[in-house]
């Protein structure tokens, strides 16, 4: 099934809703886009769930055009996770307990049961977590160059002690706003976007880094992105555990063939488990944006038949 082609129609609705989620007494306004409503239709459509790779720029805009091009067959459902995008961004300890937590409540909450799942990058790790206790709310989990530890301890080789201590230093009021300004210029993202992010120079524009620098300006949005980046959102601590997450659920991965090497070496890794399928296609960690007609055909591919 080719579908990056389709166009809009008239009798595809698309709406943005607020999820009012509570968490330890607090209310956190959750924003989400539903796509696809057919008002023509006597019978629901396929649920999919699309969920943006957490970042310092993380969003759920990243999924717009897969979101579009899909929504042609499917209800689809593209969400800001809490922290991040347009989503309330409070002084809260982000942990892997706190998205856990949003994710078993949004699912159960938001969506028919069962839906099919689009996770990139680091969550992929909290879907399989879910999937593994719930696992009639899920009948398809696709991993879009899926990884389970921060950028961090990626780059070296594991926690380290400080790690904590910096996301400390980060949450302070001005020193942490200082620090968190340093590594969210312009030239910085620019910098990420080349190295790890876009693997096409051409496609890292001025209006994409400034339109990427002005989500990340929003009250409240070093706190989450700090986590991420110091390994404090990682949701298992070895590549075992990620691993032992996999058994016996039904899971495609699409791997990018341009990633940098120790998540590309995790993503064959993962692919080469039994029973998971895999494909592999241009990009690196943010191919699910750059290469959104390409990863959204694969996707539809994989759905079509199952």
């Amino acid at each position: 099934m080719n579908i990056s082609t389709i166009n809009s129609t008239s009798d595809r609705l698309a709406e943005t809703r607020t999820y009012n989620w509570q968490w330890q007494n607090q209310n956190i306004a959750v924003v989400y886009d539903v796509q696809g409503i057919s008002q023509q239709q006597s019978t629901p459509r396929r649920s999919v769930l699309l969920l943006p790779a957490f970042s310092t720029v993380c969003s759920r805009t990243e999924m717009a055009e897969i979101a579009h091009i899909l929504s042609a067959y499917y209800q689809v459902t593209s969400i800001d996770w809490p922290g991040f995008g347009d989503s309330e961004r409070p002084r809260a300890v982000y942990a892997p307990e706190f998205y856990q937590q949003f994710l078993a409540d949004f699912v159960r909450d938001c969506l028919p049961h069962p839906t099919s799942v689009v996770a990139a990058g680091h969550t992929a790790g909290y879907v399989l977590q879910l999937a593994q206790t719930q696992r009639d709310w899920f009948d398809l989990l696709i991993l879009v160059a899926p990884t389970w530890r921060g950028p961090l301890p990626s780059m070296m080789s594991g926690q380290k002690p400080w790690f904590k201590f910096l996301r400390g230093l980060v949450r302070m009021p001005l020193l942490g706003q200082a620090l968190y300004g340093v590594n969210t210029t312009k030239g910085f993202l620019g910098m990420m976007y080349r190295r790890h992010v876009y693997a096409d120079p051409g496609s890292i524009t001025p209006e994409l880094i400034a339109t990427k620098r002005q989500v990340s300006q929003q009250p409240g949005a070093r706190f989450a992105p700090v986590a991420f980046v110091t390994g404090g959102l990682d949701p298992v601590s070895d590549q075992a555990s990620f691993h032992q997450l996999c058994q016996d659920l039904k899971i495609s991965v699409i791997i990018g063939a341009d990633s940098p090497p120790k998540s590309l070496a995790e993503m064959r890794s993962l692919a080469e488990l039994p029973g998971v399928i895999s494909v592999t296609l241009p990009g690196t960690l943010g191919m699910h944006e750059e290469y959104a007609a390409l990863v959204a055909t694969e996707i539809g591919n994989i759905l079509g038949a199952n």
